[in-house]
This record gives C-alpha cells, structure tokens and sequence, in this order.
C-alpha cells in the first residue's frame, strides 16, 4: 500500500495538485499518531482511530471525484476539532501540542485553493490565540504535566514536527525538480517541433516556388508571342492565378517565421515617393476591374525620405489595399497618408485605408485580427483567401513598434488606420502626389526588349533543367550568349577555361551548394571568374536570406519566380556598362529600382567620420569623403542640429539676449543610427570624438559600436579644428589604403604633436557652461583677465592667464603660441574663432604671418556647440608640430 502510494506521488502523469494532497495528507496521518499520544487522556486512543479513518476515506473519495478543494476543507476542519482538545488534555504550552499547530498552517497553505485558503487561515490563527488565552485565563482547564514529561513531549515534538516538515518540504521539491525537468525537456521539444515546422514551410516554400517559376516564366514567354484573344485571356488567367498562389505561400511563410520569432525588420533609406508609386501599381488595376474608384491622398509635407522596413510596410498597406477592393462590391478604396514631427528627425505617419464594402459587425471586430478566422462566412464565402493577411499585417505592424486600429460599420464600410514613427533622411518635402501622375497602364501591354548584349557572355547555375530552360527563354531577346550548369562542379569545370560577365546561380543544389561554389569560384586557382559578380536567383525567399546572401558576397538576390522585366532589369545593373546597348524603353524608364542589388559590392573599405564640432572647412570634408554626425544645440525653442539646423551667430545673438542655449553630444541611439546608416557605405568605421574627458560623446560613441563588430571609436584627445587636424590625418591615410591598425596607431600618436590653444574674451559662457566657477568668472571681469585653454591627456586645463584689453593680449598670445616656428608644421593652420570680426580676423592673420607662415591658413567659424561654451572674439590658432615619421608619411599628399 505505502508503496503504490509512493509510485501514485512520483508518476508525474498525474496531477501535481492530487500528488501533493497525497503527501500532504499522508504526512499529516503520520502526525497525527504522535499529537493524539500527547494527551493524557485515554479517549484520545479513539479520536486517533476515528480521525485515520476518517482522513483515509476522505482522501479516497475526493480523489476519486477528482474534488481535492472539497477533501482538503473537509481535513482542515478535522484539524481545527482535534489540535484543541490535544492542547488542553496534553497540558496546553508546557507539553509538546503547540508545535503542531504549524502543521494545520502548512497543510491548508498547500492544499486548499480560492478564497477558502485566507478563510481557514484566519481560522486557524483564531483558533491558536483563543487556545493560548483561555489557557493563561483558565490554568485549571488543563490536564497537569510534570516538568519532566513536557520537557520530554516538547523535544519530541520538536524533533518529529521538524523532520516530517522538512520530508514535506523534500518531496515537494523532488516533484517540482521533476516538474521543472519535464517542462524544460517538453520545451525543448516544442522548439524542435517549431524548427521542424519551420523547416517544412521553409521546404515547401522552395519546393513550391521552383515549379511556380517555370509556370510563371513560359507563361510569360507565351504572352510575349503573337497569340489570340482567346489564348492570351487563358494566359492571363494563369499569371493571376499563380500570382495568388505565391501570395499565398508568401503569407503562410511570414506567419511561421512571425511565430518562432525571426522575422526581421530591416529598416533602411526608402523614398516615400517610389514607394506609394508602387503601391498605386499595384492596386489601381485591381479597383478599377471591380468597377471601383481608387483614391490617393498624401500629405504634401510628407519628407521625401524615410528609413523604415519598406518591404514589411508596403507589405503591409497593399494587404489592407488587397482586403479592402475584396470586400468593396461598388464605391471607393481610398488610402490616405499624413505625418507629423515627434523630433528633431522623427515623423509619425498615419496610414489610412477607408473602402465602402461590407464592414464588419460590432461583436467581431475583436477577431478580425486572428489568423485562419473569416468573420461573417455566409457573407463572404464568395470571397478567396485564407484570413492570414490581416493576422500578418496586425503582427508586421507591432514588429515594427506601431499600431493598427480598425473602424467598422456593418454594410457601411471599413477604415483601417495604422500608425508608424520613422527617422528622416532627407528633408525635403515630397510635395503633391497625385494618383494620374504616378499610375501606370500594364493591361494589353506588350513585351518590350529593354536591352541588347550581343557580346556579354552569361552562365546560369541551377540543379533544376525547367528553371535553366526559363532563365534561358526569358533573356533570349537580349541577345546575350548563356551558358548554363546543371551542378556547382560543372560550373566551376566552366569558369576554368570560360570568362563570363555575370554569373545566375541557385543557393540549395546537391553535393555543392551555390554559396559554397561561391566562395570556390573567388578562390579558384587560375578561375577566369573570381571577380565576376553573382547573384543569386533562388526560391529561398526571405528578408533574413537576403542578409545571407549579402553577407556572403553575392553581389544581388533574386527571388524565384521571376518576371522577365525584373530579370532583364538585375543582368543590366551588372553587366558592364560598354556590352549593353539600351532600348528607347530602357531609356525612359527606371530600370533596376526594383531589383535587390547589394550595395556591398560598391561599399568603400574604410571610412573615417567624425562629430560637428571637429569644425573643418566643409570642402575639405567633401574632399576626403569625411561623415559627421551632429551635436545638438539645446535651447528654449527646443532642440536643433549642430550648424544644419543652428548656426553658431544665431545662437550668440540668442544667448547675448539673455537666453538659454548649450551643446549636448549625440545619444547612443543616434550613434546607433549613423553607423548603421555609415555601414551601408563602408565595410569599417573609424569614429574620431572629442576629448573624453570634456564631452560624453566619446562614451554614447563607444557604447554603441558595441552594437557593431566593424566600427572602432578613437578619442581625439583634442577639440575643435585640433580635433578636425586628427580627422584629416586618418581620412588621408584612409584614402591611401593604410590598414585600419596604421591609422588607430598614428590617430594616438598625433595627440603629442597637435597643438590645442584657444583664448577667451570674456569668461561668461563658460561660466554659464559650468566649466568655471562664478567667483572665477567676476575675477576675470575685474582684473580684465584672459585665460587661455589647452587640451592635456584630454582634459581642458587653463595653460596661463593674459591680462589687459583683448585686443592687446592678442598678440602676446600668438607670439607665444608660435614660439618655437622651428618644431611647427607649416603646411596648414586653423585660425578657429567665434563672432569675430573681419578686422580682427585680418589684425590676426598678419601677426602670425610675421611669426610663423603657413602654407595654407584656413578661417574656421567654430560649430555651434562650440561657440555656446566659449562665447564671442574667442579663437585658437590650431596647427602640428613635426614628427617626422608623420610628416614622412603624408608628404606625398601634400
């Protein structure tokens, strides 16, 4: 019996709420025994019988009609009659009863559920307290105990109280170890069968597409021929059909991949303008089939650029669009597009999209979102799809951090309004956008050649001969020869002996894969290809592959099935400019926007950028190419870019009026942003900042490059123009191909030779800018002292004091900056300054032209986040001191 007992407790199939009530149960049975022997009273021999008995059938029972709530009160109580009549026949607190009163607590804290749990634990605590008052009341109540026997019945109790709690307390924690391993195993488990899931639609989605390419490809030849009426509405009628089923595998694969968790948002620069032309495209046709009148509205401030997922969202507004001419029998479907500023260079835009159809009924609006479920069936059962598309766009739409709502009246249409923030790229405004401007005619279209190769040659690598048969006819107007492999060895056997101008190759072949007979093709000793750019055309579709694809080195994506326009539009983006000869049509039309070409192929090996206030002349930063990321200007108005958006005279003027106004580095998340967008351009990033010990900026830089595994951040140890001096030397050796680890090294080293001195006029700004005290501040005024600031291991320290009037201190401060004009580097000089005069900057220029001449001498206005710490007639003369290996290095660029 105990032992069936404990196989029951230990079977983990049954239920973790009957195995503990067993224990719990068990355990106090065994309790029992020993609590009802501390009575000296003989009738408690029967209570024991009575309540074994009693427990045992209770337990039976309710464990039989599975009501372990009901069997757990009915103990409880059982334990509130006995623990009373233990206390007074067993000698109240000086025998061994008290201790068991913990049992009653544990038991209904393990066993009973709902409100009966705080109500029997009031109870119980009742129930102790009136015991132990009328015991201290009514001493006489008690059955007498010798000192010896309670000294004897408490350790007892002590010792039998603390290891049946502490057998409890094992086996609990036995059975939730045992719990806790079942569930991490069925955890795992889940995760198996979810990648297996995933595989399969992975698999199916590959195996699917590849024989919808061949249909959708020889259709599109058979179109393309001179056919009949007849003939050529049959071939329509196939495109659309195999165009719907792609929508549809489209669907099920981005909702699986939603579900496991990787589906990516990609959020890159897109113009506003392609993308709502390429939603008109795609659904005006559609409306007007139905007989519906399509309308566009877009904001005309709407900036003509963004950075988002374009994909997912026009994913996203042409499922809407989709669903809305579906259920809209006669009316309109109209999309309308505003935006309003949130920040500096952030929008809220607004995505509505208003039809007049169907609607949906008040109580199933809460489910319009689910996948698989179509509300009103009877209704739209005349309808095609599956009910994924508004589950995807719901999902898609809170990947990307926005929000859906949606607005229905039965019979009276529908509007769905989704809400996105998205970061400017360009400023400018989109203007008006009009539905006849953008549209495009393709019904009765006939195919048009946009380009003729005669002498490019072309091999196409795919382990499917229909595939290799439709490449092949889709490109046969261009004129291009083209070869084709079966298998990767065969088109390395090609490349041996055959130069070819552009390689198609499939990612999932037998034996070799395509990227493994990529990385072969770069490394194929004597190959005629190993600089030849491949794409790669495959039915391995998905954002994330498209990251694969770049990553590895392909140089485009193409997913199967392909039309003939978007195939003959990826070869003419590769193909070398000299073999093609465009059509007319080619000509007058964006050919190639559409298609996924990496711009990893064109990406710069390195790249050197910097913040605002390096303060160099905005031709040199043209010249070497050289990124900035702005400061931020922070002022009652509210907070404005570095010299784009606040220029450092406004802001003199602004504070000269008794206004607020100071600098703030760039946050980590817009450094986040600009490498990200840097990255696009270059396959590494050297981040020159300002003195770490003088801004943050250094700091929010080096936290986010940790985002990146290729963007190193250098202190310049220097601010300003000096700063600007280290920048130049990197993007020189930069633009000379030095190794990332040649210019982080000489970046170092020229913190000992550039030379940082700046005067200040008058000490208020940096008074206001917390860099000096008040009582220093006043000093200055009255003694009319003039510090000079130097840059020292990257802090800001006042090098001397100049006394007098400015203008006579000027040239004390130049004559000992340019001391020594022996150790100085004359080939260029910064005189940085900020609200100087002409007079005053000519008065300057003379005088170091008779202690020192330069070379090149540049006029650099300080940046606004500059100027707001050092205030107006502030300057610095900011040049190199030699080093010869320096100066050795860049003579040739001098």
């Amino acid at each position: 019996m105990i032992k069936k007992w404990l196989e029951i407790i230990f079977d983990h199939k049954v239920s973790l709420r009957e195995r503990m009530f067993r224990l719990v149960t068990g355990i106090s049975m065994v309790a029992l025994i020993f609590i009802l022997i501390l009575g000296r009273y003989t009738g408690n021999l029967f209570l024991l019988a009575g309540s074994l008995i009693y427990m045992y059938i209770v337990a039976k029972i309710s464990i039989q009609k599975e009501a372990i709530n009901a069997g757990a009160t009915a103990t409880v109580i059982l334990l509130l009659v006995l623990f009373p009549v233990v206390f007074f026949t067993g000698g109240g607190i000086y025998g061994g009863v008290p201790e068991w009163f913990v049992l009653c607590f544990i038991y209904i804290s393990v066993t009973l559920e709902g409100r009966r749990k705080p109500l029997f634990f009031l109870l119980c605590i009742a129930e102790t307290l009136i015991c132990y008052y009328i015991a201290y009341h009514y001493p006489e109540l008690l059955i007498p105990t010798t000192t010896a026997q309670a000294y004897f019945d408490s350790v007892r109790s002590v010792i039998l109280a603390g290891v049946l709690t502490s057998v409890l307390l094992l086996f609990q924690n036995h059975l939730y170890e045992v719990e806790n391993k079942l569930t991490i195993q069925q955890k795992k488990e889940i995760e198996e069968l979810n990648q297996a899931e995933n595989h399969f639609f992975s698999s199916m989605s590959h195996e699917i597409r590849t024989p919808i390419n061949t249909i959708i490809g020889l259709n599109e030849m058979i179109l393309r021929g001179d056919i009949s009426d007849d003939i050529a509405e049959n071939a329509r009628n196939i495109q659309g059909a195999s165009k719907m089923l792609l929508t549809l595998i489209n669907d099920i694969l981005d909702l699986s991949k939603i579900k496991s968790g990787k589906m990516e948002i990609v959020n890159t620069s897109y113009e506003t303008g392609e993308l709502f032309s390429e939603i008109v495209n795609m659904i005006w046709i559609k409306a007007r089939e139905k007989g519906l009148e399509f309308r566009l509205q877009v904001d005309p401030s709407m900036p003509s650029m963004l950075c988002g997922d374009e994909v997912r969202i026009k994913q996203v507004l042409v499922n809407l669009l989709n669903n809305a001419v579906k259920y809209t029998k006669e009316g309109s479907v109209t999309l309308s597009v505003r935006c309003e500023r949130v920040g500096v260079n952030r929008v809220r835009v607004w995505y509505s999209v208003e039809d007049t159809g169907l609607g949906v009924k008040k109580e199933n609006i809460p489910y319009i979102f689910d996948a698989f479920k179509r509300v009103d069936e009877k209704k739209n059962r005349h309808i095609e799809g599956t009910g994924l598309g508004l589950s995807i766009v719901k999902q898609l739409v809170e990947l990307m951090n926005g929000e859906i709502s949606v607005n229905s009246v039965y019979m009276n249409g529908s509007t769905f309004l989704v809400t996105l923030e998205q970061d400017i790229m360009n400023e400018k405004e989109l203007g008006t956008f009009t539905l006849t401007s953008r549209t495009k005619v393709h019904e009765g279209a006939q195919y048009q050649r946009t380009f003729e190769a005669p002498d490019a040659h072309l091999l196409v690598v795919d382990d499917n001969e229909m595939n290799l048969l439709v490449v092949s006819k889709l490109l046969s107007d261009t004129k291009i020869h083209i070869d084709t492999a079966s298998s990767a060895a065969e088109c390395l056997k090609l490349t041996q002996y055959q130069h070819y101008d552009c390689i198609l190759m499939d990612h999932l072949m037998p034996e070799m894969d395509g990227i493994e007979c990529l990385h072969a093709l770069h490394a194929q000793p004597g190959g005629l290809c190993q600089d030849v750019p491949v794409i790669a055309l495959t039915a391995n579709a998905g954002s994330d592959n498209q990251q694969l694809y770049r990553k590895e080195g392909f140089s485009g994506y193409l997913a199967k099935p392909i039309s003939g326009a978007l195939l003959e539009a990826a070869v003419l983006s590769i193909l070398p400019k000299e073999l093609v000869h465009l059509s007319e049509v080619a000509s007058q039309s964006e050919i190639g926007k559409d298609v996924l070409i990496f711009e990893q192929a064109k990406r710069i090996s390195l790249m050197v950028t910097t913040d605002s206030v390096c303060d160099l002349p905005e031709s040199l930063r043209k010249e070497f190419g050289i990124k900035i990321c702005p400061y931020y200007i922070c002022t009652e108005q509210g907070r404005f870019l570095d010299n784009s958006e606040l220029m450092a005279e406004e802001l003199l003027s602004h504070i000269a009026e008794g206004n607020e106004g100071n600098s703030h580095p760039p946050e980590v998340e817009d450094y986040e942003k600009f490498f990200a967008r840097r990255l696009n351009e270059a396959q590494n990033v050297i981040h020159i900042t300002m003195a770490k010990h003088v801004s943050e900026g250094y700091h929010n830089a080096v936290e986010a490059a940790k985002s990146f595994e290729n963007v190193t951040v250098i202190d310049s140890g220097h601010l300003s123009s000096s700063m600007g001096l280290s920048v130049l030397y990197a993007a020189y050796m930069a633009e000379h191909h030095a190794s990332k680890d040649e210019i982080i090294k000489t970046v170092k080293k020229l913190r000992r030779y550039i030379s940082s001195a700046f005067i200040i006029d008058s000490t208020h700004m940096m008074c206001r800018a917390g860099q000096i005290s008040r009582k220093i501040q006043i000093m200055c005024d009255a003694l009319l002292l003039h510090p000079v600031i130097v840059l020292r291991k990257s802090r800001m320290a006042v090098g001397s004091m100049e006394m007098g009037s400015f203008n006579h201190v000027i040239k004390g401060y130049i004559k000992k900056v340019l001391l020594h004009p022996g150790a100085i580097d004359r080939r260029i000089l910064f005189i940085t300054y900020a609200g100087m005069d002409d007079k005053s900057l000519q008065y300057i220029q003379e005088l170091v032209r008779q202690y020192c001449p330069f070379e090149r001498v540049y006029l650099q206005k300080a940046s606004s986040a500059i100027a707001c710490n050092c205030g107006p007639g502030s300057f610095g003369l900011l040049f190199m001191r030699k080093n010869d290996a320096l100066i050795t290095y860049s003579d040739a660029g001098k």
